[in-house]
């Protein structure tokens, strides 16, 4: 299962516009939520982690029908 890892950077796109990227990083995580920070995000925000086909999952923008999905296989190559 892929699982969110601290000090990773993330990214997502947005689902109205390809073009639109939000690079997030995990400042800390536990068994059931992560705390994140990045582009789109006031602070650190707070989120409990769902799963999908043995992946780990967030919508740190908030739930609604075209909310973009952080997932734990997207992760910034460095």
């Amino acid at each position: 299962m892929r699982k969110f890892r601290k000090d990773k950077t993330y990214w997502m796109r947005s689902v109205c516009d390809s073009e639109c990227i939000w690079r997030i990083t995990v400042v800390c995580r536990t068994a059931k939520t992560i705390s994140l920070k990045g582009d789109g995000l006031q602070g650190v925000k707070r989120c409990r982690i769902s799963q999908w086909e043995g992946v780990e999952q967030c919508r740190p923008l908030g739930n609604y029908s075209m909310a973009p999905v952080l997932s734990a296989d997207k992760e910034v190559e460095e």
